[in-house]
């Protein structure tokens, strides 16, 4: 990384809830910075390596859905050890093998410090094999949902699609997600407070689990 690269302090781990931590550095599109990203979502994803099976079937199936991505307002962020020139070369192979452009950032890490600072790895950790971690980052920089695969497992990006979009339903409609929830689909009211509408309810568990008006 060059002299303009700025990272984050090392944390143990974040947690849903928590502030993304702000980091400046090369990419393939360029310098980014997390902080520019705010009034939109962010998923930033990390992968162990370039011209690697797995990882090169994620950027492909990616770059496939990028304007579903887009279209929900989200930004994608990749991010690996790699050297930007090794991101350029491999998403140069990836272009002319599958006739896919990657157009959203890769972010060079060679020092794993983005990834350290993250949570992706342990404090010793030197190999960075073990990280395939996405972060989902609402527009006031906080971590609303993340996931961990291993590095031999691939990500579902129609998961991705399914997790953002039911992050952006419950905001704008203040309810519950259901287990296999699809856009478009009912959502879920949350449990009343109140012991009058518990013995109001017509059916036995209508307080706890009821279906929000369409």
């Amino acid at each position: 990384m060059d002299g303009k690269d700025t990272i984050p302090t090392p944390c143990a781990g974040l947690r849903i809830g928590d502030v993304a931590p702000n980091f400046s550095a090369r990419s393939t599109m360029g310098q980014v910075e997390l902080a520019s990203y705010r009034d939109r979502w962010v998923i930033l994803f990390s992968h162990p390596a370039d011209f690697t099976p797995v990882c090169t079937t994620e950027f492909v199936a990616l770059a496939q859905e990028a304007a579903a991505f887009e279209e929900r307002n989200c930004a994608l962020i990749g991010l690996s050890v790699d050297s930007l020139f090794s991101h350029f070369a491999w998403l140069r192979a990836i272009r002319d093998k599958f006739g896919v452009e990657v157009r959203f950032p890769l972010v060079e890490d060679p020092t794993m410090a983005i990834g350290h600072a993250y949570g992706m790895l342990a404090p010793g950790d030197s190999d960075s094999a073990t990280v395939r971690t996405s972060y989902f980052i609402d527009p006031h920089g906080i971590v609303r949902a993340t996931t961990c695969y291993p590095a031999n497992v691939g990500r579902s990006i129609p998961e991705m699609l399914r997790t953002l979009d039911a992050l952006q339903a419950v905001d704008r409609e203040d309810r519950l997600a259901p287990a296999n929830w699809q856009k478009g689909e009912p959502l879920l009211r949350p449990a009343t407070t109140s012991l009058d509408d518990v013995y109001d309810a017509e059916a036995a568990g209508g307080w706890f689990l009821r279906e929000a008006d369409r």
